[in-house]
């Protein structure tokens, strides 16, 4: 569900097929999740299709999306910011979560030089 749908293989999309039509709690989910992956290229009408999707959400019996959409009314300025403005620091966050990880898998075993040279050489 979380894959853009035009992304899934025939197997994955059978295999989320029948994951659907065995909970109908999950149609509700599938359909949420599958119209909120189409506000995540910013555009103009993406801040009054986030009011129409948040909505839907909470006219829907599913406790999880509801804390979800509280949580987007917490912070609605950022969200809208980053549904609706095309520049974004996506790369500088793929950075620094491609450090952390490396940094983990080294455990502090590697001093300073030997981290810097797996950073730039990864």
């Amino acid at each position: 569900m979380l894959t853009w749908p035009g992304n899934l293989t025939d197997t994955r999309r059978r295999l989320l097929d029948d994951l659907i039509t065995a909970c109908l709690e999950m149609i509700d989910l599938a359909g949420f999740a599958c119209a909120f992956a189409g506000l995540l290229r910013p555009r103009d009408g993406n801040a009054v299709r986030l009011d129409g999707r948040i909505a839907t959400a909470r006219a829907a019996d599913l406790p999880h999306l509801h804390a979800f959409t509280r949580g987007l009314d917490q912070d609605r300025d950022a969200v809208r910011a980053a549904l609706t403005l095309p520049c974004h620091n996506g790369g500088a966050e793929g950075v620094n979560a491609k450090t952390k990880r490396i940094m983990r898998q080294t455990h502090g075993r590697a001093g300073f030089t030997p981290l810097r040279h797996r950073i730039l050489l990864g």
